[in-house]
């Protein structure tokens, strides 16, 4: 038998406000969480990740805000790919992706994440009431990733 190396699973979790701050703080966080686990800035991968992100924090935001009540963005390196979750806290369903006016000034992001996503969906918070929006990102060559960020004792492995 061949060994395998083990399956890891690293995360990342912030809280941000629900602010247009926020939402930038966001995919810069994302961004370098993404360095961390060894896929640098100008890879496919982040590029899209980071339009994902900006896209879904700008939503959370804009149309998932409560007032009082933060945004989460958790980013996970899964099994092939990476995963973005952003969860708020407001209960309504998203719109249906559908085109835009060409001329509007908004109504894209979510066919930017159809487009830039392998898989996305939405859920339900838990514990209620909100909703998560999850997208994936496939990495090739995604192995070569376990174990990147550590290595030393100032970043442990998440």
């Amino acid at each position: 038998m061949t060994a395998r190396a083990p399956v890891t699973v690293r995360t990342f979790t912030q809280r941000l406000s629900a602010t247009p701050r926020g939402a930038r703080l966001a995919r810069h966080l994302a961004l370098d969480q993404l360095r961390a686990w060894g896929l640098p800035y100008d890879t496919p991968v982040a590029e899209a990740v980071a339009v994902i992100v900006a896209e879904l924090a700008a939503n959370a935001v804009t149309h998932g805000r409560v007032p009082g009540r933060d945004f989460e963005l958790r980013l996970s390196l899964v099994t092939g790919s990476v995963r973005i979750e952003v969860t708020d806290t407001r209960a309504e369903p998203l719109p249906a992706v559908r085109p835009s006016e060409p001329l509007g000034d908004g109504g894209r992001g979510l066919l930017l994440v159809e487009a830039l996503a392998d898989r996305w969906e939405v859920l339900d918070r838990e514990p209620p009431p909100g909703k998560t929006v999850r997208a994936e990102v496939d990495v090739v060559g995604w192995l070569g990733l376990v174990g990147v960020g550590c290595r030393s004792a100032q970043r442990p492995c998440t």
